[in-house]
C-alpha cells in the first residue's frame, strides 16, 4: 500500500515538530521560575527587599503604586511561590509586611507601606532588590542603584567589633559596630541559621572567633564570623522556632534573634488574624456548603460533626479567613480542634465531652498500665533535693517565701535517691517517666557563681584641746638658811594594766611639776590644770613662776599648763565571699565574749556573745547580666563593760540592691560629729577680763566619726578569676 503523504511533506512536518518542541521546552524553561525567600534590611535608611529567585530574571518587573492605602505592586509572569509563606510581616522602617497572591503562572507581589515612598529594583544574579526611597523627589533625579551600599566601600573597611547582648522576654542581640553607615549587608536565613554579610569589608584578627553565648538562654547559640573574599560573612545558629529581625542606627547594625511565640489553638500565627482576606455574601447557606467554601479557600482538612446544622446569612468583605472563620463558629455556637492541617468543628458540648472521656479513660489506663524504672545519673544537683521536689514533700521557694512543693509523680510512682553515687531510681508509667526526664534535664545543670567582696571603711578624726592654771603659796621655815635655794620638780605620768576574767583595765597616773623650799610645802588654793582632753590621755606641758618677798619668808605660786591633742585614724574590713546564684552565704570573724547570766535555779552559767564583723548576701543573676544582692551586714566591736557583762558597739546595714556585673555600689553610710566646749572657773574672779583666765579651766573636744560599705559583686567565668 503507498503512502498517501509525500516525502517532502513528512520532512515539513518533522521540522514543524522539532521546533514545537523546541517551543514548549523554552516556554516550560521559562515556567520554572519560582520565588524562594523574601527578607529585609535597612541600609543608609532605606529599606531594601531582597527577592531570590530559582533563575535570574530576564528583567525587572513591571509594577505600579497606590497613595492610599500606600503600596507597591509588582508582577512577576511564570512564576510561582514556593516560599512557603503568602503573607510576611516585617513592621521595619517604612515597611509593614509583603503579600504575595498567585494566580495561574503570574505572581502578585504588594509592599503594604505605612506611606508612599518611591521605589527603584535592581537584579543581582537570582535576586532582585528592591530599594524604596525615603521621600521621593520628582525634581531630583534618582541615583543608580549600582552605587548603593557596595561602591561607597571599594577600598574595604574593616569592621570594629561584634558584640552579643540580651534584650526583653530572652531576645538574642548581636551587635555590630560597622566603619560607617555606608556598609552594604545583606541578612538572610539558611536552615536553622541566619546569615548575614557585610560588603567590601575586611575582619580584624581580633573579631575572627567563635562566640559561644548559649548560657543567655536565648534562641541564639553560636556566632561565628570570617572573611570570604570582598565580604564578611557572620553566621548565627539558632534553635527552636524563631524570629529574626535586623535595623540599623548610624554606624551600628542589630540584628535580634527571638522566639516565635506559638498557639497551637490558633489557625494561623502572629499577632491577631493574619489570614488572607477573603470576601464572603450568602444567603440562607448552608453551614456545612459555608465551612466547604472556606476550606477551598484556605486548603485546610475540615472535618465536620454530624451535629453541625443550620444555615446563615452574612457579607463580609476583605477579612482575613481566620477572623471570619471564627465568626461563623460564634454564630452557630460551634468548637474547633487543630490537628496539624485538619481542623475538627462541632458544637462546644460535644467537644467537652469527647475530651472529658478522652481524660477519663486516659486516667483509667494510668491506674492499669505497668509500671517502669529507669535510673538518672544527677551531676551537678543533689539526688535528694530531686527526690523531694518529684514527691511534693520538699519546699519551693517562690515569690520571696516558700510553699508546700507539688508531686510530679503519679499515685502509683515512687523514687529512691542513692547519695552515694548521686542517682535518681524512678518506678513510674511511662508517660511520667518522660516528664521526670524533661525536668532533670533542666534542672541539673550547671549554676553560675558570684564573688561578692566588701569593704567597709570607718574613718576617725579627734582634736581636743585645754587651758588651765593652778596658784599657791606657802611660808617658808625661818630656821631654813638663806643659802638655801628653791627647786623646781617636773611632772611624770605612769600607768598600770590589770587583766580580770578576760576584761583588761588600764589606769593613768600624771603628776604636774611642783616648786618647794626643803621641808616646806606649797598649798594650792586655786587648782585647775589642764585636763585630759577628748579622752587623748596625754600629758600637758606647763610652766611655774614663783614670786618671793624681800625676806624669802613667803612665796606665791603660779601654774599654767595647756594641752592639746589631734588624731586621725581610718580601719578598712575586707570581707569576701564566693557562692552560687540564689544561694545563701556567710563569711564572719571576730570573737565571742563570755559574760555570767543566771539561770532559772538561781546558778549562773557562763554565755556567749558575738562581737564579730559579719556578711551575710544571696545573689541573683538577672538575664540582663546584672546581679540583685539582699545582703546582711554587721561590724561589730567589743564596748564598755557593765555590771551586766560587756557591751557589744553594733553597726548592721541590711538591704537589697541591684548592681552590675563588676560594678561598685555604697549601699550605707553612718557619719557622726561630736562637739563640746567646757569651762570650769572661780566664780566673780573667773569673769574679771584678762586676769581672770588665771581662774578658770577651759575644755575643747571635736570628734568625727565616719562609716561607709562599699559592695563588689563579680560573676565568675573561670577558676582563675576569683584568684
Amino acid at each position: 500500500m503507498k503512502s498517501l503523504v509525500s516525502t517532502p511533506a513528512l520532512r515539513w512536518l518533522r521540522h514543524a515538530g522539532i521546533a514545537m518542541l523546541c517551543l514548549g521546552g523554552m516556554a516550560l524553561a521559562q515556567a520554572q521560575n519560582a520565588i524562594q525567600a523574601v527578607t529585609s534590611s535597612v541600609q543608609s535608611g532605606s529599606e531594601v527587599i531582597r527577592v531570590d529567585f530559582s533563575r535570574p530574571l530576564a528583567a525587572p518587573p513591571a509594577g505600579f503604586t497606590v497613595q492610599n492605602p500606600a503600596r507597591i505592586a509588582l508582577d512577576f509572569p511564570n512564576t510561582s511561590n514556593v516560599s512557603g509563606r503568602n503573607s510576611v510581616e516585617f513592621n521595619q522602617g517604612n515597611l509593614l509586611s509583603v503579600n504575595m497572591v498567585q494566580a495561574a503562572e503570574r505572581t502578585r507581589m504588594v509592599l503594604n507601606l505605612k506611606q508612599a515612598a518611591a521605589y527603584r529594583t535592581s537584579i543581582q544574579g537570582n535576586s532582585l532588590l528592591v530599594v524604596l526611597d525615603p521621600a521621593p523627589g520628582p525634581t531630583l533625579a534618582a541615583p543608580p542603584l549600582q552605587a548603593f551600599s557596595e561602591d561607597f566601600n571599594r577600598n574595604g573597611q574593616p569592621l570594629r567589633d561584634i558584640d552579643f547582648r540580651t534584650g526583653p522576654d530572652n531576645t538574642g542581640r548581636v551587635i555590630v559596630e560597622l566603619a560607617n553607615n555606608q556598609v552594604g549587608v545583606d541578612v538572610r536565613q539558611q536552615g536553622r541559621q541566619l546569615v548575614v554579610e557585610f560588603t567590601r569589608s575586611t575582619l580584624p584578627e581580633g573579631l575572627r572567633r567563635r562566640l559561644d553565648v548559649t548560657d543567655f538562654n536565648t534562641p541564639v547559640q553560636f556566632v561565628n564570623a570570617q572573611q570570604v573574599g570582598d565580604r564578611v560573612r557572620m553566621t548565627i545558629d539558632a534553635r527552636g522556632d524563631w524570629e529574626h529581625s535586623a535595623y540599623q542606627s548610624d554606624n551600628q547594625f542589630v540584628v535580634e534573634v527571638r522566639a516565635r511565640k506559638v498557639d497551637p489553638t490558633k489557625l494561623t500565627q502572629g499577632a491577631g488574624y493574619t489570614g488572607e482576606k477573603l470576601s464572603l455574601n450568602f444567603q440562607n447557606i448552608d453551614i456545612r456548603s459555608l465551612l466547604q467554601v472556606i476550606a477551598d479557600f484556605t486548603n485546610f482538612n475540615i472535618v465536620t460533626s454530624d451535629s453541625v446544622t443550620g444555615s446563615l446569612t452574612l457579607r463580609l468583605k476583605d477579612v482575613p479567613w481566620d477572623q471570619a472563620l471564627d465568626i461563623i463558629m460564634q454564630a452557630k455556637n460551634l468548637g474547633m480542634r487543630k490537628n496539624g492541617s485538619v481542623l475538627w468543628i462541632a458544637p462546644k458540648d460535644e467537644i467537652n465531652a469527647k475530651e472529658k472521656m478522652e481524660y477519663e479513660a486516659k486516667a483509667a489506663i494510668e491506674n492499669l498500665e505497668p509500671l517502669r524504672t529507669q535510673a538518672f545519673q544527677l551531676n551537678y544537683t543533689k539526688a535528694i533535693v530531686i527526690a523531694q521536689g518529684l514527691t511534693g514533700t520538699g519546699t519551693a521557694a517562690g515569690g520571696g517565701g516558700a510553699g508546700t512543693a507539688t508531686r510530679i509523680l503519679s499515685a502509683r510512682g515512687s523514687v529512691i535517691a542513692e547519695a552515694r553515687t548521686n542517682q535518681l531510681f524512678v518506678s513510674d508509667v511511662p508517660s511520667k517517666l518522660q516528664q521526670v526526664a524533661e525536668l532533670i534535664q533542666k534542672l541539673d545543670v550547671p549554676v553560675r557563681q558570684v564573688m561578692i567582696e566588701a569593704r567597709i571603711v570607718e574613718a576617725t578624726d579627734t582634736f581636743g584641746k585645754s587651758l588651765g592654771a593652778r596658784l599657791g603659796g606657802s611660808a617658808i621655815n625661818r630656821r631654813t638658811a638663806l643659802g638655801t635655794y628653791p627647786v623646781l620638780s617636773g611632772g611624770s605620768a605612769s600607768s598600770t594594766s590589770t587583766n580580770t576574767g578576760g576584761v583588761t583595765t588600764t589606769t593613768s597616773t600624771t603628776t604636774s611639776p611642783t616648786l618647794s623650799f626643803g621641808a616646806a610645802a606649797i598649798n594650792n588654793f586655786i587648782n585647775l590644770p589642764a585636763g585630759d582632753a577628748g579622752g587623748t590621755g596625754n600629758a600637758a606641758g606647763a610652766f611655774t613662776l614663783a614670786l618671793f618677798n624681800s625676806s624669802f619668808s613667803r612665796m606665791l605660786n603660779l601654774e599654767i599648763s595647756a594641752l592639746e591633742a589631734d588624731g586621725k585614724g581610718r580601719v578598712i574590713s575586707s570581707p569576701r565571699v564566693i557562692t552560687a546564684d540564689q544561694t545563701k552565704a556567710l563569711i564572719e570573724q571576730g570573737e565571742e565574749i563570755p559574760y555570767q547570766q543566771a539561770t532559772s535555779s538561781g546558778a549562773t552559767s557562763i554565755s556567749f556573745r558575738k562581737a564579730v564583723l559579719k556578711l551575710e548576701v544571696t545573689p541573683q543573676i538577672t538575664p540582663e547580666g546584672n546581679i540583685i544582692l539582699t545582703l546582711d551586714v554587721n561590724k561589730d566591736s567589743r564596748g564598755v563593760n557593765t555590771s551586766a557583762g560587756p557591751a557589744i558597739n553594733t553597726k548592721h546595714v541590711q538591704t537589697e540592691v541591684l548592681v552590675e556585673n563588676g560594678g561598685t555600689v555604697v549601699i550605707g553610710g553612718i557619719f557622726e560629729l561630736t562637739e563640746s566646749n567646757d569651762e570650769s572657773r572661780i566664780p566673780v574672779l573667773g569673769e574679771v577680763p584678762v586676769v581672770g583666765a588665771l581662774f578658770r579651766k577651759r575644755d575643747r573636744v571635736s570628734n568625727k566619726t565616719e562609716m561607709l560599705v562599699f559592695i563588689t559583686p563579680k560573676m565568675i567565668t573561670d577558676r582563675n578569676a576569683a584568684r
